[in-house]
């Protein structure tokens, strides 16, 4: 259903961290790695929902766009130095642009959807056409 570049080598860029304790490895080098925001994605019976996590950025640094049935999110997180950067004795937050592309069902009505930014969450709401919803038949007896 997703698609979903995929990067085999993310999980070695965090090893040296994770293997690290606090107040070991004092110079270690200061990187970043590579921003990924999480995704649910659910149905009910009038519409597709998707729920990206994007904490501590702004709307204006996000990209929402349905193309072919395909809903891509765009955007960067950016990097806010509070302080010096050889202050920094670990950055364990990830930062920098992503896309994420979605396959959705032919069901979807392109034309009536909604995107809101609240609170670090961007909440997409997909409807559904009119006629692939589904409709009670009512049984009536002989």
């Amino acid at each position: 259903m997703s698609l979903i570049k995929w990067d085999p080598f993310r999980e070695f860029n965090t090893l040296p961290a994770r293997l690290a304790f606090w107040g070991k490895d004092w110079e270690e080098p200061l990187s970043t790695t590579t921003y990924v925001p999480s995704v649910d994605i659910f149905e009910t019976d009038n519409e597709v929902v998707v729920k990206a996590e994007m904490p501590g950025m702004n709307a204006n640094d996000i990209d929402v766009r349905l193309e072919n049935n395909v809903l891509t999110l765009k955007g960067e997180r950016h990097f806010e130095k509070d302080a010096k950067e050889e202050n920094y004795h670990r950055i364990e937050r990830e930062y920098g642009t992503f896309t994420r592309s979605f396959a959705l069902p032919r069901t979807v009505n392109g034309d009536k959807v909604s995107a809101e930014y609240r609170d670090g969450i961007l909440k997409i709401v997909l409807p559904k056409k009119e006629e692939t919803k589904p409709k009670a038949i009512k049984v009536a007896a002989a």
